[in-house]
């Protein structure tokens, strides 16, 4: 997960809440509000971690964030032949790498973030996803700076996957420094992929225990990203040298008037995927370039985030997502980026 992650919650009088009163928890330093938002956030045999007393169905969050006005181009939905040996997703070299083109882009969507069945009952219908929820919420959304793409976009550019159409709505045109800089260090016919996540498609069942299944979920979608890249043969590595506002830059999450009055989303993670080596490189950098991400930001933007919940959201939903702040602050780093490629 990215850097600076942390909770900081104003105590609040949610039914059966054991904290009233005020103050920020954990007395501000990050790995005091980390345990006491875990131990917080617990249930516990006498009582519910805090949450809204009743669903509020009017108000569910709509499960597909699109951008209006940015382009969408939808992937194929091809024909799969039989899948590689399940332990071949776990050798580098062991699946010849496919070429980077729509299909195989598709292929890579598909088995990580896609949708794969439809449900009904009486009349109420809803998606299941390559990459399992809790409470088949989703609050994770896919992102991909993309090469030219024949098919898909005429010069490098990020994209937004959108699951429901299959399809990339294309966020930001880049220039070729861009492109050129995001990617130094990084073998030929690399790309990066990004998560965010929006708490409020959480918060709105969950309260309080929104951020836990954030993270959960981005979890969830890491690995799958991870195996769908291996099926193709190709390995990802989360850079875990950029940072939250890094992220954020580099996948518009930080353009406010793009989300003006939509739910915002946060930033979770970027990883690099590469065709896959059968011995150990010389290695990459586990950040990007800070004049890369300026250049990025200063890109060609387009499209505006859909919100996700109707504007008569009850006060009551409302404060249980406005009472999770989050912000940065300067953790210490796990090293774990080369953790992916090696499993």
């Amino acid at each position: 997960m990215p850097d600076g992650k942390h909770l900081v919650m104003e105590w609040s009088s949610f039914p059966h809440s054991p904290h009233p009163g005020g103050g920020p928890l954990g007395g501000g330093t990050p790995e005091k509000v980390v345990f006491a938002y875990h131990e917080r956030t617990m249930h516990h045999p006498r009582r519910y971690a805090a949450s809204a007393p009743t669903m509020d169905w009017a108000s569910q969050p709509d499960p597909f964030r699109r951008y209006d006005g940015a382009p969408l181009v939808r992937l194929p939905l091809l024909g799969v032949g039989p899948p590689p040996a399940f332990w071949k997703l776990y050798v580098p070299g062991a699946v010849a790498p496919q070429p980077l083109t729509k299909d195989s882009l598709s292929t890579f969507f598909r088995y990580a973030l896609s949708l794969t069945a439809w449900k009904k009952f009486r009349g109420t219908a809803w998606a299941l996803r390559a990459n399992p929820s809790s409470g088949n919420l989703h609050p994770t959304e896919g992102y991909a700076v993309l090469p030219q793409l024949e098919g898909v976009a005429d010069g490098p550019a990020v994209h937004h996957y959108a699951p429901k159409e299959h399809g990339l709505e294309r966020r930001a045109d880049l220039d070729t420094a861009a492109w050129s800089a995001l990617l130094v260090g990084f073998l030929p016919g690399s790309f990066l992929v990004g998560l965010s996540s929006v708490p409020w498609r959480e918060a709105w069942k969950y309260g309080e225990r929104a951020f836990r299944y954030c993270q959960h979920d981005a979890g969830h979608a890491l690995a799958t990203l991870r195996i769908a890249a291996a099926a193709l043969g190709w390995q990802m590595f989360l850079l875990d040298g950029v940072g939250d506002a890094d992220i954020s830059q580099l996948l518009g999450l930080d353009r406010n008037a793009d989300f003006a009055g939509a739910e915002r989303e946060l930033p979770e993670l970027v990883a690099v995927v590469t065709p896959a080596q059968t011995k150990e490189g010389p290695g990459f950098p586990g950040g990007l370039p800070v004049e890369a991400l300026r250049l990025v930001g200063a890109g060609s933007w387009r499209g505006r985030a859909n919100a996700l919940s109707s504007s008569a959201v009850t006060m009551t939903h409302r404060m249980v997502f406005l009472n999770l702040r989050f912000i940065t602050c300067p953790f210490t780093r796990i090293k774990n980026r080369d953790t992916l490629g090696k499993q």
